[in-house]
């Protein structure tokens, strides 16, 4: 899939769509790490900001994610998720600049993630595309299995697209 097919828009927390690509990350997750391991608090409509859903040249979703705001300038990218028949085609990279995007027009100038171990594919992506190790932050101080990540929306500026 061409990433110039896509189409990315802010979606309702709660629409139908959103809810499959999230059960799909779930149903993942719970293969790679066993059933109800998430760390920290889960996202829900009450607390993300802004919620994208990708969508190819046919009109279905093929990938999503959120922002969830930790303060006025940091916020935190939830649910990240592409399906498998899309990874590889640059759908991930659409969806973070645009989450990346929506984050700078909010004022946010720090954007946080946590991931785990298992999920060296999350890793590699999110370390290509300029994030760095940081100190477990939040609801992860305590989490023994999450690696966080962070980007400086500041120094990037110059590499944050326009969502697509």
């Amino acid at each position: 899939m061409d990433p110039v097919t896509l189409t990315i828009l802010p979606t309702d927390w709660n629409h139908p769509d959103g809810e499959t690509l999230r059960r799909a990350q779930r149903d993942e997750l719970d293969t790679r790490y066993g059933a109800d391991t998430e760390p920290g608090v889960k996202p829900s409509a009450d607390d993300i900001a802004v919620f994208l859903v990708a969508r190819g040249e046919n009109g279905s979703a093929v990938g999503c994610g959120a922002l969830r705001m930790l303060g006025p300038s940091e916020a935190e990218v939830k649910r990240m998720f592409v399906v498998k028949a899309a990874r590889g085609s640059g759908v991930s990279t659409a969806i973070l600049r645009a989450l990346e995007a929506e984050a700078a027009a909010r004022g946010v100038s720090t954007l946080k993630l946590e991931t785990g171990p298992a999920q060296p594919d999350a890793v590699r992506f999110y370390t290509r595309e300029g994030y760095t190790r940081i100190p477990l932050f939040g609801h992860y101080v305590h989490s023994e299995g999450s690696l966080c990540f962070a980007r400086d929306l500041r120094a990037a500026a110059g590499s944050v697209a326009t969502p697509v």
